[in-house]
């Protein structure tokens, strides 16, 4: 067992954290918040709202803020072959037709009014969280996952983990599988189940098919929408997924979250319960790990590498760019050029590969790689990227270097990243994450005394501006500023003000000269 791979979890005021640790390294953070909880997993009871043929997609009232959206693929029917299994013994005599156990995949093709009716009601699951100003995107194929398996209701086919790769160990799960398939679904064999006890597996599915079967009767019972199902709380979703026997332990700093986590691993796995240890050191747990100061350069925009070259990492709402830069060259010829060029790219890579999974950035991402001559490094680049990708857990796909040097790429995306929920748009830039300079406010401000001169009444003008733009006045710019006073026929008295930010500034008449202010 690696002992460099640990759980940290932080429990705190309205936010708990959780940082997994693989060989040391700080991978994953996990945050959830109370006010803003995911609910990816959850499974609702909702009501198709609105159905649009020409997206093939429909919103479905969940009962929460905003509607989920709900594509046709992610429907199941009541009219498959398949379903038979999945349906109820007495589905023919149940009159409820919005009943969610009879039911198959539909193809995208088939048109969506077909399929769905508005205000018909739906059982669906949360497949990805809110982004932005979109509502989450729901399935009505519903899947539940277990410690070992996950359980499909509505499939008739399950498997095993492509992560296990052993053929042996395969059809070892999948004879186990067969045996104790429930008579209504499918079993898949997660990753983590590799080497479990057919005990261990059987009890997993027992679990679950009681789950869905609680679900069921609470959708049966219910007459507009609400939740049916809550997934687990982040400890207790890191303890199911990543507690694995390469996990030397899992440590929390709070001890009603131990006792729960005690009692979910006792019940789940058992063999596991002494991995489970309380901290209980002076200093807070995420400064004893160093995993503090790691989340702060992960939020950096500018993360240097090891050689001395660097990243830039821009998020924007379409896409997320990564620019490289080599820094000072190591070498005198072109020869040793592109070889720093080529080992500046394979470490940018590598750190690439980690900061995308542990910022949590998805969607489309493109890499601005140093240009490299060599068709040969290029490659080398592009499969240096792929291995090191080779353990995040989100899925991802790359294309070709193209002869400008870029490389596109797409990684799953599920949640907010850390950056987003993190941070906030800046309420000075709006965003950009930048701000007018100092000489352009100054201009602004000449301008603004031309503009409105003749509406303030009296021989004076008082501009009121930060100090840095008022320093802009002073030397040469002192010369502007008589000028502006010939130009007006007025006196012009500049008060800096500090507290307030470098773009604002109001311009009115000086106090007792009375007229109009101007801002």
């Amino acid at each position: 067992m690696a002992r460099d791979n640990l759980i940290i979890v932080n429990v705190d005021l309205g936010e708990t954290r959780v940082a997994l640790i693989e060989n040391g390294i700080i991978v994953e953070l996990l945050v959830e918040r109370d006010a803003d909880r995911s609910i990816v997993g959850n499974v609702y009871r909702g009501r198709v709202v609105r159905v649009l043929p020409g997206m093939q997609a429909a919103f479905v009232d969940i009962g929460l803020e905003r509607q989920a959206f709900l594509h046709v693929s992610d429907i199941v029917s009541p009219d498959d072959p398949a379903a038979d299994a999945d349906a109820d013994p007495d589905a023919d005599a149940d009159p409820d037709a919005d009943e969610p156990d009879k039911a198959r995949r539909i193809t995208r093709r088939t048109p969506i009014r077909d399929v769905i009716k508005e205000g018909e009601a739906i059982a669906v699951q949360v497949a990805k969280d809110p982004i932005g100003t979109k509502g989450c995107r729901v399935t009505a194929d519903v899947s539940l996952a277990g410690r070992h398996l996950v359980y499909m209701p509505y499939s008739a086919r399950g498997g095993v983990s492509r992560r296990i790769t052993d053929e042996a160990e395969r059809r070892r799960l999948a004879k186990i599988l067969k045996r104790i398939a429930p008579p209504k679904g499918a079993l898949i064999a997660r990753t983590v189940a590799e080497a479990a006890g057919a005990d261990s597996l059987e009890a997993d599915a027992c679990y679950l098919v009681d789950t869905w079967n609680e679900i069921r009767a609470l959708n049966k019972a219910a007459t507009k929408p609400c939740l049916l199902y809550e997934e687990l709380s982040l400890p207790l979703r890191a303890a199911r997924d990543s507690l694995n026997d390469s996990v030397a332990e899992m440590v929390v700093d709070d001890a009603a979250t131990a006792e729960k986590l005690r009692g979910f691993v006792d019940r789940l796995m058992p063999n596991r319960l002494d991995a489970i240890r309380r901290y209980e050191g002076a200093e807070p747990i995420f400064d004893a790990f160093g995993i503090e100061s790691e989340i702060k350069r992960a939020l950096e925009r500018v993360v240097e590498l090891p050689s001395g070259g660097s990243l830039v990492i821009d998020q924007g709402e379409a896409l997320t760019a990564i620019d490289v830069n080599t820094g000072k060259f190591v070498g005198k010829g072109s020869k040793d050029q592109e070889e720093t060029i080529f080992r500046t790219n394979l470490e940018a890579v590598d750190e690439i590969a980690y900061q995308v999974r542990f910022r949590n950035i998805g969607g489309l991402i493109v890499l601005d790689l140093i240009d490299m001559d060599r068709p040969a490094n290029r490659r080398e680049v592009m499969n240096r990227l792929q291995k090191a990708l080779k353990d995040d857990h989100a899925k991802n796909s790359i294309s070709p270097i193209s002869r400008f040097g870029l490389l596109e790429m797409t990684r799953e995306r599920t949640r907010e990243s850390l950056g987003r929920q993190m941070h906030e748009k800046c309420a000075h830039c709006d965003g950009t994450g930048h701000t007018l300079s100092r000489v352009t406010v100054a201009h602004e401000v000449l301008r603004e005394v031309q503009r409105r001169h003749d509406e303030i009444a009296g021989p004076e003008l008082e501009v009121r501006l930060h100090p840095h733009v008022a320093e802009v006045f002073k030397g040469d710019g002192a010369r502007l500023l008589k000028e502006l006073e010939k130009r007006t026929g007025k006196r012009i008295a500049l008060k800096p003000e500090s507290g307030g930010h470098l773009e604002e500034y109001h311009v009115r008449a000086r106090r007792g000269g009375g007229g109009k202010e101007g801002s």
